[in-house]
């Protein structure tokens, strides 16, 4: 396998959620883009996955990768801290999107900065 395909692995693994709907190649990639309503797209969910394991590994935006530590080591997980980093790069793309601007990078690092160090 490719590195990002080990990678891709180890997180389809960490949801099992999704196995089912993976297994069937064909049944997979028809639904790519069909999420019902208040269903996550299990596509965009290991996608987000891997920006964050890339970004971490590059720390990229700069300061990225101590930020997702320092939430792993809050939450005892890295799978967790990952879900919470989530919500962070997701705000940073919609308020690009809604906004027509470049994504900030550090608006995103200083979200997940903040949950890594709140009470």
């Amino acid at each position: 396998m490719e590195a990002i395909e080990t990678i891709a692995s180890l997180w389809i693994d960490e949801h099992p959620e999704y196995h089912a709907e993976l297994a069937n190649v064909e049944v997979a990639l028809a639904a790519i883009g069909q999420a019902e309503d208040r269903q996550t797209s299990c596509f965009l969910h290991l996608s987000m996955h891997l920006s964050i394991t890339e970004q971490c590994s590059i720390d990229q935006p700069r300061g990225i990768r101590q930020a997702v530590e320092l939430l792993t080591h809050r939450l005892d997980s890295l799978h967790d801290a990952h879900h919470v980093a989530m919500e962070c790069l997701g705000q940073m793309i919609w308020d690009s999107q809604r906004n027509g601007q470049p994504p900030d990078g550090n608006t995103y690092v200083a979200c997940v900065q903040r949950q890594a160090t709140r009470d």
